[in-house]
């Protein structure tokens, strides 16, 4: 008989405990409850009258960005502009993820003996630089590449997804390849239709294959001549998913929408802010030091609804004389005291959590801190900044680069000694490295000590010294040895020989002065 039988029988019978099976009968203890057992596994799985408004039916991803989406993006996007933390996030998030000159193309094909192509690489990165400015690479001609991967984090960061457009033809302009920035909104998160024209489904504006793969993505527009598609009353432009690029953070397995990266932060930020304009006011209030005017029985005008309730205005320095009667009544609200600020550091700790942000830098305060708990506290930060960074270059950076390439090079944009690059050796063009911003050493001496006691024990290739500094080892080598060309020049041309000028240089460039050699050992004379 199973668990569950015997629990039917107890209820018919009235029995409240189990039989005595061989073990209770061995050890001569009364077995636990069943249902009690059960009951104290997990105290997240209870169901009492303290959790009784806890959901206890698991969601889907649909179900919840159907409900909450729509509500969080316009909370979001308020929150936005009027609270100062939102808008510090959206900027460490832009200073962070896309830095000052956002990610950049190192290209590293390689020719027909495994060599790196110097010519070509550069012919590809000069190209890619070249579209990449505001003329060419935005549809309005108005933002720089960079500009646009800081518009997709920002959008990301206050919306939970941004949506770009590939543009090409005679509207994409001098390089036929130009894209378009779209706010994800004008994408309808409640169009869902599980039996549209041409087969699979439409959930949240997007139509997917019967494998959820993007089909097409229906925008709203007010023009129904340009509608390619009407549902519920309302006209939408339809576009192929291969021109769009939809990028969000996926937090649940079959998510088809993006939220907002402070979703779980929303609510303490809109009650802080609330918190801290009441305690405001209070203080402002209690500075101010009110009282009112109570007048004794018998005492004080008669007053008419018409009539104004007389003031006495104060005046720095100067006592006032109250009439006969009058009694002041002194009004000094304590508040803000001494609670204000430790409840006001926990709201931000939890803020700075739920945005996946260090506290100190989210709040300005680095009171207390000293330089180890700040030293961890960076780097931490930093390797949630490198995975954003990856993420942004896996879902926009290098699927524009991928639309970018072959349009350049069959319009013959890669030129070397004055003739195009072959367009069948696409494939060998599509080799690069995307390099993100990095940030400054903490402790400079000691990290450049450790790295190149890294390099010295080959822990660390002096390349890989140099990708984590946020540039190119090969543009790095070969400005170095201009340099180095150049002071060589120099020297002679001041009159020295070439080889003093060269161990001039060298010296100059860190290298060790070599050790005198030791001399002949003097012998020694034995005395009488």
């Amino acid at each position: 008989m199973s668990p569950d039988d015997y629990i039917r029988q107890a209820k018919i019978t009235g029995r409240r405990s189990m039989p005595a099976t061989v073990e209770q009968a061995a050890t001569g203890r009364p077995m636990m409850p069943l249902r009690r057992g059960m009951r104290s596994l997990y105290a997240a799985g209870q169901s009492d009258r303290l959790t009784s408004s806890w959901g206890t039916m698991p969601l889907s991803a649909d179900i919840i960005i159907m409900r909450n989406q729509r509500t969080l993006v316009a909370r979001s996007r308020e929150q936005c502009a009027n609270n100062d933390y939102a808008k510090a996030f959206l900027r460490m998030c832009r200073q962070n993820i896309v830095g000052p000159h956002g990610v950049l193309m190192q290209a590293q094909s390689r020719d027909d003996k495994g060599a790196l192509d110097k010519l070509a690489n550069e012919a590809i990165e000069a190209a890619w630089c070249e579209w990449s400015k505001p003329e060419n690479c935005d549809v309005t001609g108005k933002r720089s590449w960079r500009a646009i991967q800081r518009s997709c984090v920002n959008s990301a960061a206050k919306d939970g997804e941004y949506m770009v457009r590939l543009v090409t033809g005679r509207d994409a302009g001098h390089w036929g390849f130009a894209l378009q920035t779209l706010d994800p909104q004008r994408c309808p998160i409640d169009l869902n239709d599980d039996q549209p024209p041409g087969g699979g489904y439409i959930r949240h504006g997007i139509h997917f294959s019967l494998y959820g793969r993007p089909l097409w993505f229906y925008f709203t527009t007010t023009d129904d001549r340009r509608a390619d598609y009407s549902f519920g009353g309302h006209d939408y432009i339809r576009i192929p998913a291969d021109e769009i690029i939809h990028g969000f953070l996926e937090d649940m397995e079959g998510q088809k929408r993006g939220l907002p990266w402070m979703a779980t932060s929303l609510f303490r930020m809109r009650h802080l802010n609330g918190f801290e304009d009441a305690a405001v006011v209070n203080a402002r209030v209690g500075a101010a030091k009110m009282g009112f005017i109570q007048w004794r029985e018998g005492y004080g005008p008669a007053l008419d609804d018409d009539d104004e309730v007389p003031e006495i205005n104060a005046e720095a320095g100067v006592f006032e004389t109250l009439p006969e009667g009058a009694e002041l009544k002194e009004w000094n609200p304590q508040y803000p005291s001494g609670e204000f600020s430790p409840f006001y550091k926990t709201m931000l700790r939890g803020i700075s959590a739920g945005m996946g942000v260090p506290y100190n830098e989210l709040a300005a305060d680095l009171e207390g801190v000293n330089f180890s708990s700040i030293r961890q506290g960076t780097l931490d930060s930093r390797e949630h900044w490198k995975e954003l960074q990856e993420w942004l270059t896996e879902t926009l950076i290098q699927r524009v680069f991928d639309a970018w390439l072959p349009r350049a090079l069959l319009a013959g944009r890669f030129i070397v000694k004055g003739r195009p690059l072959k367009a069948e050796r696409l494939q060998r063009y599509r080799a690069v490295d995307w390099q993100p911003r990095r940030w400054q050493w903490i402790d400079p001496r000691a990290d450049v000590d450790a790295a190149v006691e890294s390099k010295n024990n080959m822990l660390a290739s002096p390349g890989q010294i140099i990708r984590e500094q946020g540039r190119d080892p090969g543009t790095v080598w070969a400005e170095a040895a201009r340099d180095v060309r150049a002071m060589i020049d120099a020297y002679v041309a001041e009159g020295l020989d070439e080889a003093t000028a060269k161990e001039l240089v060298l010296l100059s460039m860190g290298r060790q002065p070599p050790k005198p050699a030791p001399g002949p050992k003097n012998e020694q004379t034995p005395t009488a």
